[in-house]
């Protein structure tokens, strides 16, 4: 964007030069009135005059007579014309941005900057358009219209109804989706993606560093998209679950940065592509209506089916008071982590995060 600030906007308005002034300076050069200029091209008056105004534009035709009659090149006029016209339309595009300064400010611009999902300087208009340009749309009405009535609209639904900031839900998932797009991915196989968990499983208990590009490479084979996208402040999201281009886009993004909760909520966007339909958008830590409970509590279930079965559960409970060895123990049986069976006895009442001897079996995981 050329013009960053209002005093950018007023200077290009008083500077501005319509075609007609060139027009104007070749007819005093060349000895030629308006009557006469009109009389030669075989157009009326008005036409000139509109043109000298610049009130009317110098079209291929008037471009091809001026040509003719002045001797200068039809390819100037149009490209006279051209430029104008795109700086005209630049200064009111410029003014627009900046009647929308309260609404742009509600993004998180800065952290999504310092993530290098935008760039910006200072100026009101230059963080319009990079918001613009991130969300491919070129206006502010063109945003609404388009992700109110989207994929998005269930982030501004969600997201308003536990008080959060819709505009950073957004962004987050805008981010995953141009991930994904990166990722050329095969056709999508039901059968293929609930094989590949009992690899994923083994993947999660061996607790490797470089699970996540493994993770990726396993799950890309089955035609699923798994990216991981940095949460933005207020931004409440930890999972999110969509389709796009009848592909499925598992986008995770490690809120809480401990591995029992990455992988329960991985297996359970497995899940929800399982067991839900296409159309179905999942977000994880926003509410739901009564119908999305449902559908979270099946991808909950699902979840714990794959990373501790109940029975599994039980079978533990009967052998307490435990260990952290019986836990470890337990964890190299079931093929799980001994942070999800803390996490799991914790949601029973049976045990305290806080205990002591039990914090050294959660595992931080970032992807700094």
């Amino acid at each position: 964007m050329r013009y960053k600030t209002i005093e950018d906007i007023e200077a290009a308005e008083f500077l501005i030069s319509p075609p007609g002034e060139t027009l104007s300076e070749t007819m005093e050069a060349k000895g030629i009135n308006q009557p006469e200029l009109a009389l030669r091209m075989g157009r009326p008056l008005k036409t000139i005059n509109e043109i000298l105004k610049g009130k009317a534009s110098i079209t291929p035709e008037t471009a091809l007579q001026l040509e003719r009659v002045l001797g200068v090149p039809a390819a100037f006029w149009l490209e006279r014309e051209r430029n104008y016209q795109l700086e005209l339309a630049e200064i009111r595009e410029a003014r627009e941005m900046l009647e929308v300064k309260d609404w742009v400010l509600q993004f998180p611009l800065k952290e999504m900057k310092e993530l290098g999902w935008i760039s910006f300087t200072d100026g009101v208009v230059d963080k319009v358009n990079s918001i613009l340009t991130f969300f491919s749309v070129s206006d502010k009405k063109a945003f609404d219209n388009y992700y109110h009535q989207s994929t998005y609209a269930t982030a501004f639904r969600l997201s308003a109804a536990k008080k959060k900031n819709p505009y950073a839900v957004a962004a987050w998932l805008r981010q995953g989706e141009l991930q994904a797009a990166e990722i050329k991915a095969p056709c999508y196989d039901t059968k293929s993606f609930r094989n590949a968990l009992e690899t994923i499983k083994e993947l999660m208990a061996n607790e490797q560093d470089t699970f996540f590009n493994q993770l990726q490479n396993i799950c890309l084979k089955a035609g699923v998209k798994v990216v991981h996208t940095p949460c933005l402040p207020n931004s409440p999201a930890c999972g999110s679950t969509r389709w796009i281009n009848d592909s499925p886009l598992v986008q995770l993004s490690n809120r809480y940065k401990r591995n029992d909760i990455f992988w329960f909520t991985f297996f359970h966007e497995a899940g929800h592509i399982l067991l839900h339909g296409k159309k179905d958008v999942f977000i994880e830590g926003l509410e739901y209506t009564d119908e999305g409970l449902e559908k979270e509590k099946e991808a909950d279930e699902f979840s714990k089916k794959w990373t501790l079965t109940p029975k599994q559960e039980q079978e533990i409970m009967a052998e307490f008071p435990l260990t952290v060895e019986k836990i470890k123990a337990f964890a190299r049986k079931y093929t799980t982590l001994p942070a999800l069976i803390i996490g799991r006895l914790a949601n029973q009442g049976l045990l305290h995060h806080s205990e002591g001897w039990t914090h050294g079996l959660f595992r931080k995981i970032s992807f700094e």
